[in-house]
């Protein structure tokens, strides 16, 4: 069966973890404060979220209400709900409820649940942890609305219609004279506010450059232009595909304080405009040749600035010579001024991250040679977040002569994700030398530890030890493994013909929970020339995708490319799986070599 494995006295054991993650029914386990510990693949394929946005998230932080419901109840009663289990010991069930969902795009999702919470307890009578269980009745609602809709039809219905028709058709006109009249600039205005929502999304300069290249001056009715980012003394600029291959190259890089209307606009702070050919060449002597280069008369330079942070320019031209009129001016001030917004919240992210990023390299040591064993290790940061989260790797000799290794991810992607992670990275190494004792001592004592200092942070770790062929307490002829999985995905093996397999046995909870249940040790001898490989989440999981999907997948990649040498197998298994994740990727590849 697939969901039980062989124990270590060869009887069949009930893989719960791999049962609860292929329940049909979605789920979600909390701790008595709300925050999110656990998730099956039927509850992230509900609610279109991954494990990575929710674990360790309080619950109404990742679900909030929805402002512009007209039922505003669902987040009083969920939590009255759950507070009620949680307090009572008894599971608590729902009445049919609305609770909206996030889109992912700042907006929500209309649902309706059925929902049931069942508080987990000890033996004592207390409250350990909730079990949130739903089932999606939206449909069942709307099917529900069409159908009493439908019986209210009649010729009331159609006469209604038919006087609504009527007032729309007489309103269309009057709105079509209005529009005639305003023209060009209503369309701008309109183009200027979808605008607005693609410039929010943009997560890189590259990516701030294509909105404003391909979009936003075509929707002005430009016909090219460039937008400069100032970079010390220098503007680097990208200019629109229209203006040719030689003119992008020649003026992709100007001096700050150079006489071309960009750069007074991005160094003086001032607004420049040439609405005709002889005022363009007034300006300057440099401008005979970029008219000529670019074959466009009427120019604009808007400089890009936020408070007194001046962050460069946008460049607008036409072919036409034309006076600028006062509306035309203030949509591409207004234009400007969202680009301008989101570059400074780009290089803001970006500082931030470089530095984060820093931080958490400096604390990803490279291991120390180990003999008889071949370790790489790899740090891939996410492509969509501001900050690093709490992904770590380690390896270090053990004080009996055994290879330690580590892989861990604390939930959250911000400083105190990073913050927590430095520090349960560093106490997990004193802990397991000082102990010299089996994975799953060493994490129990963890936990105790993070109590007692009141480290107040969730992760899911794999802790091993890794014996050497031949080396004092293993075995003389293959690498002996011993290791404890606290919520983690489950290490995989290579063996030195290919076949890739995941170590997928039971699992015990995740560090920091504090539920003070006993944790559990495997067992398994590796031949030489083996490959055992411990990673993060993020380099499996997909939005909108089962977990076992991405499983699958680095298992089949693992298998084709074992042959390589392992620095060369870390490499091409990222540029395989990890093109561009959605979160941070910590990997570690071990190989027996003695």
């Amino acid at each position: 069966m697939g969901g039980a494995v062989d124990g270590p006295d060869g009887t069949s054991v009930v893989d719960h973890a791999r049962l609860f993650r292929s329940t049909p029914t979605p789920y979600l386990v909390l701790t008595p404060d709300l925050t999110i510990v656990e998730v099956n693949d039927a509850y992230l394929r509900a609610t279109g979220r991954t494990r990575a946005e929710l674990l360790g998230r309080y619950l109404f932080d990742v679900f909030p209400g929805n402002p512009d419901s007209s039922d505003p109840t669902g987040v009083p009663n969920l939590r009255a709900s759950l507070i009620r289990a949680r307090d009572s010991g008894r599971a608590d069930t729902m009445a049919l409820q609305r609770y909206d969902i996030p889109d992912g795009a700042g907006g929500f999702l209309t649902r309706y649940w059925s929902p049931m919470n069942v508080p987990v307890r000890d033996d004592a009578g207390r409250t350990l942890l909730l079990v949130h269980r739903v089932e999606d009745a939206t449909d069942f609602v709307r099917e529900r609305e069409r159908s009493r809709a439908h019986r209210a039809r009649g010729e009331d219905f159609r006469r209604r219609m038919e006087e609504a028709e009527l007032d729309l058709y007489a309103r269309a006109r009057e709105l079509r004279a209005a529009l005639e009249s305003e023209g060009r600039a209503t369309r701008q205005l309109t183009t200027l506010v979808e605008l607005a929502g693609q410039l929010a999304g943009c997560e890189t300069v590259a990516g701030l450059a294509e909105v404003v290249i391909d979009h936003g001056l075509a929707a002005l009715g430009a016909d090219g232009g460039a937008v400069a980012v100032r970079d010390q003394d220098r503007l680097r600029l990208t200019l629109t595909d229209s203006l040719g291959g030689h003119t992008r190259e020649r003026y992709a890089d100007l001096p700050l304080d150079g006489p071309l209307p960009a750069c007074v606009a991005a160094q003086r702070d001032e607004v420049v405009l040439l609405p005709d050919r002889a005022t363009a060449l007034a300006w300057s002597d440099e401008m005979a040749d970029v008219l000529s280069d670019t074959g466009l008369r009427r120019w604009v330079a808007l400089p890009l600035r936020v408070g007194d942070r001046r962050l460069g320019s946008l460049t607008v031209g036409w072919r036409d010579d034309a006076p600028f009129r006062t509306r035309e001016v203030e949509l591409l001030g207004a234009f400007a001024a969202q680009c301008a917004q989101t570059l400074d919240r780009i290089r803001v992210h970006q500082a931030q991250r470089r530095t984060s990023e820093t931080l958490q390299r400096s604390l990803l040591t490279e291991p120390p040679p180990m003999a008889g064993l071949a370790v790489a290790v790899r740090y891939h940061p996410a492509a969509e977040h501001e900050q690093v989260g709490g992904d770590w790797y380690d390896a270090f000799p053990a004080s009996d002569g055994a290879a330690t290794l580590v892989i861990g991810d604390v939930t959250g992607h911000d400083q105190r994700a990073l913050a927590a992670m430095a520090q349960i990275r560093n106490t997990l190494r004193g802990v397991a030398y000082l102990m010299a004792a089996p994975p799953a001592a060493i994490l129990a004592a963890l936990e105790r530890v993070q109590t007692g200092l009141k480290v107040d942070a969730l992760a899911s770790t794999v802790l091993a030890h890794l014996w050497a062929p031949g080396q004092a307490g293993g075995d003389p002829e293959r690498a002996r493994l011993v290791w404890c999985n606290a919520g983690h995905p489950p290490p995989l093996l290579i063996g030195p013909d290919g076949a890739a397999r995941l170590l997928s046995r039971p699992v015990d909870p995740m560090v920091g929970l504090g539920i003070g249940r006993s944790r559990r040790d495997h067992h398994l001898l590796l031949d030489p020339g083996s490959t055992l490989v411990l990673y993060t989440d993020g380099l499996v999981e997909r939005r909108h995708e089962v977990l076992d999907e991405g499983l699958e997948r680095l298992r089949a990649a693992a298998a084709r490319l074992h042959h390589l040498p392992v620095e060369e197998f870390c490499d091409a298994l990222l540029a395989e799986l990890a093109d561009a994740p959605s979160d941070d990727i910590a990997l570690l590849a071990v190989r027996v070599t003695g």
